[in-house]
């Protein structure tokens, strides 16, 4: 990419100070909110293949406004300090306009885990966990990790296990990650809830009229043709819910490695299938495939969920994007000059901040859960149930001793009668997080004139909460 654009970092510090500029802070509490409080560094080495190899990690608290402070931790060879403030910052304004209790913090390790072997990543993983907990940056109550790019619940397995040898009169050890494996304290819903959150979000812009209505949209989301960039977990589950529950065509979707497009809708189960099992998308069944390249970005949809990495869409590219409407699935996929241009095009950008909370929000549910104890629904399940049946078998006797012989719409009585789950409480709980806070946004987005997009407005709603945090805390 071309050094003309701006970085990662710069992009979140220009929106933000955008949306500051607009508010009345008091004097020195907007550079406050907007600098990281800390990064900790570490090199650490581990003996691997007859030799030790030294590797670099990093820990950004942004924001201790809340504690405990909250944020994945991400492999790859691209991460480096500037990334992870710029994350970490995100996490701050992110939790706080979902209104999730946490501050913000971001971690990554320099590390390819395609080079090691599974055993490797585990010591290498468990060494990273020693590493941090000597400093509190893992910890139920301080510093909460969570799998970000590069890292699933296997990581944080070993992340929660590494925690508990090292503190073992923890009871609330659990809750030191988040998106662990449901069999180890997870929450059902964890791994499909920030592609979950994206579907909510498209849902709720498209409840309301004077939304679609500046966005240039008219006809349902069922009539809607969408690419999507990106596979893994995110894009994966946003496209599989919005194709199979919503009706929409995904027309293209984007890999690393090129891109594959029907104009009738590609089948994501299989597709992702196919990646699994060949590395990449090309010689899918029933598409045509381009190589390597961004371009597919521009193809003419309705919908754009750029959903893999940071700064794919610039003001070099950004006039050529033909959708309507964008959604960010991943952290910071328009620079903010790329912003700018779509925003003068009137193409509506629902960003990042609360697109893409899905995964934060049902952490924290996850959170809660651990040190609860016990699982969401265990307690009122069965009697939802019961005091259901009990209504149910009234109106069935009424029917019968008035000879009414009402009958009931197929289905009906053993929906009723089913108790939520926590995988539908989970759904139930992120579904009322995406609608409420989108609502907030919105308002200020038609209400200050000088509020021209969504974006602003996200800043606008989370600065002044984090604002009104210090205010309570005199500072």
């Amino acid at each position: 990419m071309s050094n003309a654009h701006p970085s990662f970092r710069d992009s979140v510090d220009r929106m933000f100070s955008q949306a500051a500029s607009l508010m009345k802070l008091p004097p020195g509490l907007e550079e406050k909110i907007r600098v990281c409080n800390s990064t900790y560094t570490v090199r650490f080495g581990v003996r691997l293949r007859g030799a030790i190899h030294t590797f670099t990690g990093y820990r950004s608290v942004h924001s201790e406004h809340m504690e405990p402070v909250k944020g994945g931790i991400r492999y790859a060879m691209s991460v480096n300090q500037d990334e992870v403030e710029a994350l970490a910052a995100l996490m701050t304004y992110k939790c706080a306009l979902v209104e999730v209790p946490f501050g913000g913090s971001k971690g990554g390790l320099r590390i390819n885990p395609r080079d090691w072997d599974e055993d490797e990543l585990e010591r290498i993983t468990r060494r990273f966990t020693y590493e941090l907990s000597r400093r509190s940056l893992i910890s139920p109550s301080q510093n909460v990790p969570a799998p970000d790019m590069g890292t699933g619940e296997r990581e944080m397995a070993w992340m929660a296990d590494a925690y508990k040898r090292l503190h073992p009169d923890d009871i609330n050890a659990k809750a030191c990650v988040t998106g662990k494996p449901v069999t180890i304290g997870g929450i059902s819903g964890r791994v499909e809830a920030t592609g979950r959150g994206v579907q909510y979000a498209v849902r709720e812009f498209f409840r309301h009229p004077d939304a679609l209505k500046r966005a240039g949209i008219e006809g349902p989301l069922s009539s809607k043709r969408v690419v999507v960039q990106g596979l893994g977990n995110v894009g994966y589950h946003a496209a599989k819910f919005l194709s199979e529950e919503d009706g929409c065509a995904i027309v293209t979707v984007v890999e690393y490695n090129g891109s594959v497009h029907n104009p009738d809708g590609l089948d994501i189960v299989a597709l992702k299938k196919h990646i699994t099992e060949t590395g990449g998308v090309e010689n899918f069944p029933g598409a045509s495939f381009r190589p390597a390249g961004l371009d597919a970005l521009e193809d003419e949809c309705d919908i754009l969920i750029p959903a893999a990495v940071e700064s794919v869409i610039t003001a070099e590219n950004a006039p050529r994007i033909q959708a309507k409407l964008i959604i960010e699935a991943a952290n910071g996929p328009i620079t903010s000059d790329g912003d700018e241009v779509l925003k003068k095009r009137g193409v509506v950008v629902i960003p990042d901040m609360y697109a893409n909370a899905g995964g934060v929000t049902v952490s924290y549910f996850e959170w809660v859960k651990n040190l609860s104890q016990i699982s969401l629904g265990r307690m009122e399940r069965r009697y939802e149930e019961h005091r259901n049946r009990l209504l149910i078998s009234e109106i069935e006797r009424l029917s019968s001793d008035s000879g009414l012989a009402w009958t009931m719409t197929e289905g009906f009585k053993e929906a009723y009668l089913h108790g939520a789950d926590e995988i539908e409480l989970v759904r139930s709980g992120l579904d009322d997080t995406m609608r409420d806070n989108y609502r907030k946004m919105q308002e200020v987005w038609f209400d200050d004139e000088r509020v021209t997009d969504l974006r602003t407005a996200a800043y606008v709603v989370a600065i002044r909460r984090i604002a009104n945090v210090y205010g309570s805390l005199g500072l």
